[in-house]
């Protein structure tokens, strides 16, 4: 699996059919296990919803997204899971996580020392050595990964050195793509399945260029799209500029959106989360 060098709210409208997309296992995931699988949603629009912002309750059908900075997010499931990706010592937010994933590129994505509060921690490589997985079911949510590669400061890969973590909560499939440095093979964009959100860096550089990144977007297909990883508005206003001719854009007002499979974008949308 080499290194590769390439590397909202406008409209919500009612989804009605679902359809449950087979996933096959990825170059360097492990065959053993049941096949996992992600719910692809389609349907026609019936009128248009906005976005619910703020604290309110969740329903069974809704998952909280919040963006604490750079490439941590809060997600929080109707039954209570807390989770916070790529958990580190800079980053993190006010309550501690039922769940914490990690990211072994820079020490901004992981920590050596997580809160010994945190029941579940999933570290996105294997420090054993070979890919790291992870199929973790916890009251409503289920979490696995898919390990991708990332280069070393010499320019050399890493073999499995990230996971994509995939979060299927509330008929949902949210990736997070982690620091990936690579576009992605067949096999694995098999075993990721049908996306609704992606969590996708866009710093252009320290993971990978604009333009395979937006390849990526476009193999991925998810409905709503949220940008992270982007250090400052230069750099987020560059990859905004760049992916205006691939999908619509739109910012939202506060950190912090519910979305249901109901509110999904009928088209891939851009939203921009205020953060760090």
């Amino acid at each position: 699996m080499p290194i590769m060098p390439r590397v909202w709210v406008r409209g919500f409208c009612t989804l009605m059919a679902a359809i449950v997309l087979s996933c096959t296992f990825a170059e360097g995931a492990t065959a053993a296990g049941p096949v996992n699988r992600c719910l692809a949603v389609a349907g026609v629009p019936a009128g248009f919803q906005r976005v619910t912002l703020g604290t309110a309750s969740l329903t069974s059908t809704d998952v909280r997204l919040s963006y604490i900075g750079h490439a941590t997010f809060l997600i929080e499931s109707a039954g209570g899971v807390r989770i916070v990706t790529d958990y580190n010592d800079y980053v993190r937010p006010s309550v501690v996580p039922d769940v914490a994933t990690m990211n072994r590129a820079h020490s901004t994505h992981y920590t050596e020392f997580p809160d010994p509060k945190i029941a579940h921690v999933l570290r996105g490589w294997n420090p054993a050595g070979g890919p790291a997985k992870h199929d973790l079911e916890l009251k409503d949510v289920h979490i696995r990964n898919v390990p991708t590669n990332i280069r070393d400061w010499g320019g050399g890969a890493i073999s499995y050195g990230n996971s994509i973590f995939i979060f299927e909560i509330a008929g949902l499939c949210i990736g997070h793509l982690g620091h990936l440095h690579h576009t992605l093979t067949p096999d694995q964009l098999a075993t990721i399945g049908q996306l609704d959100v992606v969590l996708v860096p866009v710093d252009g550089g320290y993971t990978m260029d604009i333009g395979g990144m937006i390849d990526v977007l476009r193999a991925l297909r998810a409905r709503l799209i949220i940008p992270m990883h982007y250090f400052n508005q230069n750099t987020l206003a560059r990859f905004v500029e760049r992916v205006r001719s691939d999908f619509q854009v739109t910012t939202a007002d506060a950190a912090e959106i519910v979305v249901s499979a109901k509110t999904l974008p009928q088209e891939p949308t851009v939203l921009v989360l205020p953060g760090r």
